[in-house]
């Protein structure tokens, strides 16, 4: 088990109440919960199911340098990179409109 935290933007309501099924959503979009890594992934499937347009990151306790991980789902301005083993954040530029 686990310390796992899912935040989401912009998602149906349908994904926020199964999201509260198995996490206290502790702020609006902000889940947290101590799951095994097979809800974990079971979790992660509902969100690539039911996001539609909306957009999500679920970070969760390891055993690594940084002492977790992180998976994105959706567009977002931020996307993860991997430097030398080590999970870090990019931004994309802010484009004109």
């Amino acid at each position: 088990m686990s310390l796992l935290m899912v935040v989401t933007e912009n998602v149906p309501p349908r994904l926020r109440g199964r999201l509260a099924v198995w996490l206290l959503e502790i702020r609006a979009g902000v889940y947290v919960g101590d799951m095994s890594r097979r809800v974990r992934e079971m979790i992660w499937h509902q969100v690539t199911e039911l996001a539609e347009e909306g957009n999500v990151v679920m970070v969760w306790a390891t055993n690594t340098e940084s002492g977790f991980e992180f998976q994105t789902w959706g567009e977002n301005r931020r996307m993860p990179v991997d430097l030398d083993g080590l999970r870090l954040v990019s931004f994309h530029p802010i484009e004109d409109q």
